[in-house]
């Protein structure tokens, strides 16, 4: 990721609805989330949630994918991922110790229901 792809992901995130929706994207895993219940979820009307939609997706974090009559929204992992990367690239300069403590912390569990 370079930083003008990482200005926009901050940018498009920067905004409290924005960074709500794509909590419930991540937490939805790679089912994702149908617009109307993100909308329903993040209690905001239809049109609200795809104009946020829509700049999530120009920023490249999630995906869109239609399934039957709903358009299905995911997390982009490799983005976020990407994102993640770019901030911790140089942060240890030369030390890594000092990145340690941030990269050991586990993101969640391992899920045992599948």
């Amino acid at each position: 990721m370079n930083e003008r792809q990482a200005l926009s992901a901050f940018a498009a995130m920067s905004q409290e609805t924005r960074l709500r929706i794509m909590r419930l994207l991540v937490t939805a895993g790679q089912d994702g989330l149908a617009a109307g219940v993100i909308a329903e979820k993040a209690n905001v009307s239809a049109s609200n949630v795809s104009f946020h939609l829509k700049e999530l997706e120009r920023a490249g974090l999630v995906t869109a994918k239609r399934d039957s009559r709903s358009i299905v929204y995911r997390a982009s992992y490799d983005a976020l991922s990407g994102l993640v990367r770019f901030l911790m690239e140089d942060c240890c300069s030369g030390h890594p110790e000092v990145c340690m403590p941030a990269l050991a912390v586990p993101c969640c569990q391992p899920s045992t229901s599948r």
